[in-house]
């Protein structure tokens, strides 16, 4: 596996450098954020490991200039912050994960496993374009339709997880379940990841009469295009 790291803590790098060469990880480090996204975009990556925080081109920056360029490694993205705004912020510019410092390089293995798997069998899933009563889904092109209105803005989290959902209707998910089965490991953390995507994915695809996604209390949420109005 071969991940490029932009990271401008010493101490940082070199605790992720011990652990690489402890699983038998090619990486490379770079410290300032132009340097790593001119690098990023010169080679080929199994994983990106990015801090939020960067001399020259934040983290935030460079993956949006990633995305735009069509480059589709998985990110990871390193930072302190962990409010619910700042995580929408970097899901919107097509992070992949979070780390929160400080973390243990166990958890960031998880991490990497868990996004390099997703990207790995993303094209292995049932090709075979989802047709429902409000949406139209192609899992290659990843375009959706709701009523035949094109939705361009969904990060590709929120479409996993929303192809997810559609392909097992009314069934009740906790949030553990979703994590397990979209983001594909264990949470290191807590669950407000899933909460954060629902809520965009609401905001995005309810209609005035069907929110879609529904909360169950006490448990998760299911997804019920019959449903009118939320539990």
């Amino acid at each position: 596996m071969k991940i490029l790291v932009i990271e401008d803590n010493d101490s940082v790098s070199s605790m992720i450098g011990l652990f690489f060469e402890k699983e038998d990880i090619e990486g490379a480090f770079e410290a300032n954020g132009l340097d790593g996204y001119e690098r990023a975009i010169s080679s080929a990556w199994d994983c990106l490991i990015i801090d939020w925080m960067l001399p020259d081109l934040d983290g935030l920056t460079i993956c949006r200039k990633l995305r735009e360029r069509g480059i589709e490694v998985p990110i990871i993205m390193l930072t302190a912050k962990d409010g619910e705004a700042d995580q929408v912020l970097g899901f919107e510019m097509g992070v992949d994960d979070y780390v929160t410092k400080p973390f243990s390089p166990l958890a960031l293995m998880a991490r990497i496993k868990a996004v390099t798997r997703r990207y790995t069998t993303k094209g292995q899933d049932d090709s075979a374009e989802i047709h429902t009563s409000f949406f139209r889904l192609n899992p290659d092109t990843r375009e959706v339709w709701v009523q035949d209105r094109s939705v361009t803005n969904l990060t590709p989290k929120e479409f996993d997880l929303l192809y997810f959902f559609i392909r097992h209707p009314k069934q009740v998910f906790t949030r553990d379940q979703l994590l397990d089965q979209v983001w594909g490991y264990d949470f290191y953390g807590d669950d407000r990841t899933v909460d954060v995507h629902i809520k965009r994915l609401r905001s995005k695809l309810s209609l005035p009469d069907h929110p879609f996604f529904h909360t169950v209390w006490g448990v998760g949420y299911r997804f019920d295009e019959s449903a009118v109005t939320s539990q």
